[in-house]
C-alpha cells in the first residue's frame, strides 16, 4: 500500500517535505510554536504543491527526486571549488601585473537529460573565472578569465560528477570513466 502511494504522489510528498523544511527555516525558531502561523504555512505549503500539480511541474524535471541524495555531497564538493576559484580570481585581481588571458573553450557534455545538462551549465557559471556561453549537442562552450581556468580537464571532471547525479545511462557512463582512469596507461593503448 505505501508503495502504490509512494508511486502516485512521491513527487507531491517529496515537494511538500521540501516546501515544508524551507518554510520551517525561513520562518524562524520563535514562530514554530505559534498555531496561527504553523497552519498559514501548511495552507500555504499545499496550495503551492497544488498549483504546482496543476501546471504540470510534477514530473521528473521539476521535482527531480532521482539525484537525491547525491545532489548535497556534489553540492559539497561545488561549494570547495567554487572557493578554489574565488582565490585563483582574487589572486589575478590583486597581483601587480594583471596577467589575464581571457579564452573560449568547448568541453565535453556528455549528460543524457535537460537537467544535468543545465547543473553542469550552471556550475561552470557558478565558479568564478569561467562563464557557460552556449550550450551544444554534446559540449558546451566556455569563457575563461585566465589559462588557469581554462582547465578542460576539471570542467569535465565537474560534468563527470553531473553524470553521476542523472539518469541511470549518464551512472553508467561515469562509472565507465572511472574506471578507465583507475587502468595503467600501458592497458589503456593496449586497448586502443
Amino acid at each position: 500500500m505505501l508503495r502504490y502511494i509512494l508511486r502516485i504522489a512521491g513527487r507531491h510528498i517529496a515537494l511538500a517535505i521540501v516546501l515544508g523544511l524551507l518554510w520551517l527555516a525561513l520562518s524562524g525558531e520563535e514562530h514554530w510554536g505559534n498555531p496561527t502561523l504553523a497552519v498559514f504555512g501548511a495552507g500555504s505549503v499545499l496550495l503551492c504543491v497544488w498549483l504546482a500539480d496543476r501546471a504540470g511541474m510534477l514530473d521528473r524535471e521539476g521535482v527531480p527526486t532521482r539525484i537525491f541524495p547525491g545532489i548535497l555531497s556534489y553540492m559539497f564538493w561545488l561549494t570547495l571549488e567554487i572557493g578554489k576559484a574565488n582565490v585563483a580570481v582574487v589572486r589575478h585581481a590583486l597581483s601587480p601585473k594583471l596577467s589575464l588571458s581571457p579564452g573560449m573553450l568547448r568541453v565535453p557534455a556528455y549528460q543524457a537529460s535537460d537537467m544535468g545538462k543545465t547543473i553542469f551549465a550552471n556550475s561552470i557559471t557558478l565558479t568564478p573565472g569561467t562563464v557557460t556561453v552556449d550550450v551544444y549537442e554534446g559540449s558546451i562552450l566556455v569563457h575563461a578569465l585566465t589559462e588557469e581556468l581554462a582547465d578542460v580537464d576539471g570542467i569535465t571532471s565537474m560534468g563527470e560528477r553531473v553524470c553521476a547525479l542523472d539518469v541511470p545511462e549518464g551512472r553508467e557512463w561515469a562509472r565507465q570513466k572511472r574506471l578507465e582512469a583507475m587502468q595503467p596507461a600501458a592497458q589503456r593503448q593496449d586497448n586502443s
